[in-house]
């Protein structure tokens, strides 16, 4: 396990967000999120660690690098909310240790941590429910959206948002 904290303490110096050419974080004024998908790019993690910012997408490509770096099995999964319009979403990193189920969280600051569950789905339900509930004030309570999760292996960097829920969807799609 301390070669898991010592990943989580190498991203402690990363931001949420996405800089502009000008080092200026987009995702610091209010209207962000109906802008993201005409800025946004995946990040290389070589990319985000010059830059020090990124969104959980970057985040979890960097820390797909550094676990296999340390020769640690991960897998990675996209959540997301479709509400036919913000598409809401989170990714987020897993691995397996001594019989337990790990969420590894950096990006998502109410989360952060390593949390230990008895089993995938466990973890999985989990994290659902947390992220619905994270997004209560952002969706219509009445409506009944569906929500999806993917296990998805490493895409290839530079996507544009579209490209890579397109990417998403090509995945392993679990609920």
């Amino acid at each position: 396990m301390d070669k898991i904290q010592k990943i989580m303490d190498q991203l402690d110096d990363i931001e949420y967000g996405f800089k502009d050419e000008n080092g200026n974080n987009l995702m610091c004024g209010k209207h962000w999120e109906n802008d993201f998908s005409n800025f946004y790019y995946l990040l290389s993690p070589a990319e985000l660690l010059e830059t020090k910012c990124g969104v959980c997408w970057d985040q979890v490509e960097l820390e797909r690098k550094l676990f296999n770096d340390s020769h640690i099995d991960c897998d990675t999964y996209f959540i997301y909310i479709d509400d036919h319009a913000n598409l809401p979403s989170h990714t987020f990193l897993t691995f397996q240790l001594d019989g337990k189920f790990y969420w590894f969280e950096h990006s998502w600051y109410d989360m952060k941590g390593i949390h230990a569950y008895d089993s995938i789905e466990a973890l999985l339900t989990d994290v659902k429910a947390k992220f619905l509930q994270s997004r209560e004030d952002e969706i219509d309570p009445n409506a009944n959206y569906d929500t999806f999760i993917y296990k998805y292996r490493q895409p290839k960097y530079h996507l544009s948002c579209d490209e890579f829920y397109d990417f998403i969807k090509t995945q392993e799609k679990l609920t």
